[in-house]
């Protein structure tokens, strides 16, 4: 079954981004390698870290800041919850979020989950691409966005309009080249819809 093991990000200098990433504390969710390949704009994905209250948010936007990431949407309250949207030195957009609105406690710099958004240009088409391929369909509203199961996976997908994406991380949804991530743990490589590819295996960067 296709599920999400680990996210490889594609960066120019992979022991800066290693520097930065050490904020997040992922593990090896996350991977990442070197590539040079030409990217602009809007890269048409986001990563989400799910933690379980507002002082986890504060404190991990407070160390990617520190670190040198830039402030795409300052963490505040909305009707969800609480998050801010920051893009890190590399140039991925990262959403730190928790749906609790009160703090119960100091900040455990747990997270909850990880979620992969991809931008999508027809949601309905992805989706059937994506349950194709062995996915089930954990929450889906029609054309605008589709949650899977995580399965065994580390990593959560799940689809949005590209359009709708864009604004909901704070920049214009054009851009062009490489999307500079590579997904692991397809049963057999694939390319999506969208350009995104999926590999069948994927080398964390550290030992």
């Amino acid at each position: 079954m296709t599920s999400i093991d680990t996210i490889t990000l594609e960066v120019a200098d992979v022991a800066a981004a290693e520097r930065f990433y050490a904020a997040f504390g992922l593990g090896d969710r996350l991977a990442l390698r070197e590539s040079r390949d030409p990217s602009s704009g809007f890269r048409g994905f986001t990563l989400s870290l799910t933690v379980p209250r507002p002082a986890d948010v504060d404190a991990l936007v407070g160390d990617a800041i520190e670190a040198g990431a830039a402030v795409l949407k300052p963490v505040a309250k909305s009707f969800w919850g609480y998050g801010g949207v920051v893009q890190a030195p590399d140039g991925t957009i990262w959403k730190v979020a928790t749906s609790a609105k009160k703090d119960t406690g100091p900040a455990t710099r747990k997270i909850d989950s990880v979620v992969l958004l991809i931008g999508v240009a027809d949601v309905a088409a992805s989706k059937r691409f994506y349950l194709d391929r062995g996915l089930t369909a954990a929450k889906s509203f029609g054309r605008v966005y589709v949650e899977f199961a995580p399965g065994d996976g580390a990593v959560t997908l799940a689809l949005y309009r590209r359009r709708a994406l864009a604004k909901d991380a704070g920049v214009a949804p054009e851009g062009a080249g490489s999307h500079r991530i590579a997904v692991g743990g397809a049963p057999e490589p694939f390319t999506d819809p969208d350009g995104f590819a999926w590999e069948v295996t994927s080398v964390p960067a550290t030992s």
